[in-house]
């Protein structure tokens, strides 16, 4: 009797987990949730993964287009999160009680949750961060390309790429003297703005070997030397560095513009427990360390930068002394609207002869 009463409480246990198991329907970048990791964590939760990889204009996408269907955990940067809420309505609120927040780094913790913030819910914590500037080897363009828009220096003509996306306008305005972010709140000065980044654009398009795509499109031409200055993201230039010890990530005299990627809840996700279960697992440091030899970017998890491997520190703290990190230009939110502005100048560039 005893013994079919313990074997019948077995069963319902594992009936019970087996109910509570959900499949965790993932949109993220690259890198972020490698396969060791979501093996980890498959194995100890009992829910499972299903990984879509994206960026942030296609997750967007899909979520507008779905009203916040197909996911139950996104990770756009902490700029497309108030804007695309606000405008769309895609993500439903963090319960942060079901955060382990002892796990994230305050500061970067505080700075998200009050960038994700619309009325009074938070919509977004982070995850991984990093900045984009110029992706250089220095033995051939060290001495020119100090800053974005010297990526026009006939010195480098035809030997430079870059992407048309929006965090080149951001970068030239920087370099331009302008203060894009300050104008984010008056539409009428960031259009002003950005038709004069969009001249010099124009005007810089005969330096340009090609606008690159991909990561591994733009890394092709800089290891090959077919391109010596570009702009691009730290990482790129870090891994670059292994092959060519001429080539690294620079930061920009005029500032790096640092991005964070966040989880956020989409609006009609399915499996809210799994979500927050995989965002307390992934912030543990030494599994916030598995993602950053995956991806090449820290995170805010505290701690974690203890278990990164000795080069990948090596190679930060020569791309960043402590000037270039105060110097770090933040993406804040993007306001509705200004996408837009940027979209239809990124058009024109494009056009241009």
């Amino acid at each position: 009797m005893t013994r079919t009463i313990l074997l019948t409480s077995i069963l319902i246990a594992g009936l019970a987990g087996a109910a509570q198991a959900e499949t965790l329907r993932l949109l993220t970048w690259g890198g972020y949730a490698p396969d060791d990791v979501v093996q980890m964590f498959e194995e100890q939760t009992g829910h499972t993964v299903e990984v879509t990889k994206s960026n942030n204009e296609e997750m967007i996408a899909k979520l507008r287009a779905t009203g916040g269907g197909g996911f139950d955990l996104a990770q756009p940067s902490q700029d497309r999160v108030m804007g695309p809420q606000m405008e769309f309505g895609i993500y439903k609120p963090i319960d942060m009680s079901k955060i382990d927040q002892s796990q994230f780094i305050e500061s970067m913790l505080m700075a998200t949750m009050a960038n994700t913030t619309v009325g009074d819910e938070v919509y977004g914590v982070p995850h991984v961060w990093g900045t984009s500037g110029l992706v250089m080897n220095t033995a051939e363009a060290g001495e020119v390309v100090k800053d974005y828009t010297d990526l026009c220096d006939p010195a480098v003509a035809g030997k430079v790429s870059y992407r048309l996306k929006r965090p080149t306008l951001i970068g030239f305005a920087f370099a331009m003297g302008e203060d894009p972010f300050a104008a984010y709140g008056d539409e009428a000065k960031y259009t002003e703005i950005m038709e004069k980044v969009e001249a010099k654009l124009i005007e810089c398009k005969a330096n340009v070997k090609t606008y690159w795509g991909g990561g591994d499109e733009l890394m092709n031409l800089v290891r090959s030397g077919e391109v010596t200055a570009s702009m691009a993201w730290d990482t790129g230039g870090w891994k670059l560095n292994d092959d060519n010890a001429d080539i690294t990530f620079v930061a920009p005299a005029s500032g790096a513009l640092g991005w964070i990627d966040t989880f956020v809840l989409p609006a009609k996700g399915q499996a809210d427990e799994a979500a927050y279960a995989w965002i307390n697992f992934v912030m543990q440091p030494e599994i916030a360390a598995r993602i950053t030899a995956a991806a090449g970017n820290f995170t805010a998890s505290a701690g974690a930068d203890e278990f990164a491997e000795d080069a990948l520190k090596a190679k930060y703290q020569a791309s960043f002394p402590q000037e270039a990190i105060d110097n770090i230009k933040w993406y804040p939110p993007v306001p509705a609207g200004l996408e837009s502005i940027e979209g239809e100048v990124l058009d024109r560039v494009q056009a241009a002869n």
